[in-house]
């Protein structure tokens, strides 16, 4: 848990309230989710969108894993940080928030301004004509296509994105679009994409119009978060960091509060004292 000290200056740039908020997987471990970049996790080599599009062998392996790993990720619920970020908004302590997951827990905590940086994992599409479809549903036509699969597999390792390291694909079949048979995709920016500039226009936008920003759970390691924070900086506006471990901002003169410790403890400490 923060130090008092600590908290009271936290607290404090609310008086420059509404800030922004800039969350990453820190936030999101707390209800279970592991992180890719978190201390002594080990390293991952995430699939880009070029394997995805032109190897049937990594779609199998994708929809493989998504499926098996659903069955342990059906209880992830938002925890008391995503809670009170929502409870922040409403009050209008904070204009939103900005966040590089893709688990959809700020939306179903009630934070109603959302910017997701990287798109929603919850959300699938067609690669051809944007046809759209719940993950669940597409899970759906994945148990059709491959009865007792997921049951069969259930015991294997769950990766820092929430999905199961399943080895035997080969046998496994694809779901596709109903519409047009095109081929189908989270609505995520994968490795290799860039986050679309009107996604990060909007996130400009809550920067521009905050009194401060508030970094959370989040080492900086991805470009688009240090872009935001470099607008901040230009704007002269205050900047906080909340984080487990080091982030790529730490040194810098700009941050006045940097608070080591965990999301979810920290930001209820913090609603209490803005109560």
């Amino acid at each position: 848990m923060a130090h008092s000290g600590e908290l009271e200056r936290l607290a404090e740039l609310f008086d420059a309230a509404p800030l922004a908020v800039l969350t990453g997987a820190g936030i999101s471990t707390d209800s279970g989710i592991p992180d890719y970049r978190g201390a002594g996790t080990p390293p991952r080599t995430p699939m880009s969108i070029a394997q995805f599009m032109s190897d049937p062998a990594y779609r199998r392996r994708f929809w493989a894993g998504a499926r098996v790993g659903s069955m342990r990720s059906s209880g992830v619920t938002p925890n008391a940080g995503h809670l009170a970020l929502a409870r922040f908004e409403t009050a209008g302590l904070t204009n939103g928030v900005i966040t590089q997951n893709v688990d959809n827990l700020h939306r179903r905590a009630g934070s109603r301004s959302v910017v997701e940086l990287h798109g929603n994992g919850s959300v699938i599409r067609c690669t051809e004509n944007d046809h759209r479809f719940t993950r669940d549903q597409v899970l759906g036509w994945f148990d059709r296509l491959n009865p007792g699969f997921a049951v069969r597999n259930a015991g294997a390792e769950i990766a820092p994105d929430g999905d199961a390291l399943v080895s035997e694909t080969d046998t496994v079949e694809t779901p596709s679009c109903p519409e047009c048979g095109s081929i189908l995709r989270p609505d995520v920016v994968y490795f290799g994409e860039l986050v679309p500039r009107p996604v990060f226009e909007t996130a400009e936008a809550l920067v521009a119009a905050a009194g401060g920003l508030l970094l959370i759970g989040t080492s900086l390691a991805v470009n688009t978060g240090i872009r935001l924070v470099h607008r901040a900086q230009l704007r002269g506006i205050p900047i906080a960091v909340i984080n487990r471990g080091p982030t790529a901002i730490d040194a810098r003169e700009s941050v006045t509060v940097r608070i080591e410790g965990g999301a979810a403890e920290t930001l209820e400490g913090l609603e209490g004292l803005l109560r």
